[in-house]
């Protein structure tokens, strides 16, 4: 029997893991031996590699400290992004980040530490919010100057992205201190991933202002777009949402309304602006939303002809004006060169100005 190991796969004959579950036996019943694979997060591997017809060779792999010193993480600021529902999506680097981290920054410990609790990470945690930012920055620079390692995680998703960390990184880069991403869920690239619209332009709003002059002047904004629109939505003003932007986007614009992504209960409703409102209305959805807008489509505008061009030259000359002048208010309202309306005015008004110009 030839056994190869693959290149993620430790092997260790005699760890005691404290990652039971995951945890996978092989019995070779030539040679009597177990081998366990344990939980990326274990510490001390060592890793063998053999067939049926060798002796066992061991290769030490160096043991890597989680604190300064390691050859791995170097000091600065994580953001580390973090399962927008189901705890399975998060990567073997945001593990080892989090763990390894003197500090947890996140925006709710209580919930944050379901995360790490999971994962058996028993790194501190520190509040960090939207209500405490500014007196947090300065404890939080202070460490990092120290040569500290600082990841900031939040509820959900990537920090900085309708969450807090932008001021904190801004801060960072300032101040000349590494900003390290590390790469994770995101709400607004899942739903946009799936949700049938183009992907190839588009514009991510997040939430929209509170006062209603301003949530309308973005969504106008918005609505002359051509890029799909993402906007994350809280259920309790969907429909105050669907109502404003259902005037202003038009009826028959389409949309996309994600919720509870990545969970037992993910639905990407798909229809109309106009179909949502009805949907929508007769109940509530739980959850915040991801709500993506398709953007304007492109209206092919026909050229005036050249009836329409000379009317409208015939109507600015009896009014009083040159030809010349004439002619540079009909190009400015039109698609067409100035040079050829110039070229239409002579041909049509030409003789006519002349005769008035020998009258005169």
């Amino acid at each position: 029997m030839l056994v190869r190991r693959l290149p993620w796969m430790p092997i260790s004959l005699n760890h005691t893991l404290p990652f039971r579950s995951h945890i996978f036996c092989i019995w070779n019943k030539q040679k009597h031996h177990h081998l366990h694979f344990p939980h990326p997060l274990s510490k001390n591997v060592a890793v063998y590699s053999f067939c049926s017809h060798s002796n066992l060779t061991q290769h030490t792999l160096p043991q890597q400290s989680s604190k300064p010193g390691n050859n791995v993480l170097k000091p600065g600021l994580y953001l580390v992004g973090t399962p927008i529902g189901n705890l399975e999506d998060i990567t073997f680097r945001a593990l080892r980040v989090l763990k390894s981290a003197h500090v947890i920054l996140s925006e709710d410990t209580r919930h944050s530490g379901k995360l790490l609790h999971h994962y058996n990470i028993k790194t501190p945690l520190m509040s960090y919010h939207k209500f405490n930012e500014s007196q947090r920055e300065h404890v939080v620079l202070k460490r990092l100057k120290e040569g500290e390692i600082v990841a900031l995680i939040t509820d959900a998703g990537t920090p900085g992205i309708s969450d807090p960390g932008m001021d904190l990184a801004k801060l960072c880069v300032d101040e000349h201190i590494p900003v390290v991403p590390i790469p994770g869920p995101c709400a607004l690239v899942s739903a946009l991933s799936a949700s049938g619209l183009p992907t190839d332009e588009f514009t991510f709003v997040g939430f929209l202002p509170k006062h209603s002059g301003s949530r309308r002047k973005r969504l106008m904004v918005s609505a002359d777009q051509k890029a799909t629109q993402i906007f994350y939505v809280p259920p309790h003003k969907l429909s105050q949402f669907l109502e404003e932007s259902s005037s202003i986007f038009g009826d028959a614009r389409r949309c996309v309304i994600a919720r509870e992504m990545t969970k037992l209960h993910e639905e990407f409703w798909r229809g109309t602006l106009s179909e949502a409102n009805e949907v929508f209305s007769l109940r509530q959805p739980k959850g915040e939303l991801t709500i993506l807008i398709d953007g304007q489509a492109d209206s092919k505008v026909e050229p005036p002809s050249d009836i329409q061009l000379e009317n409208d030259l015939r109507e600015l000359i009896a009014s009083g004006e040159s030809l010349s002048t004439a002619v540079k208010l009909v190009a400015s309202r039109t698609s067409v060169s100035r040079k050829t309306i110039y070229s239409l005015a002579l041909s049509k008004f030409g003789e006519q100005l002349e005769e008035e110009d020998n009258s005169n």
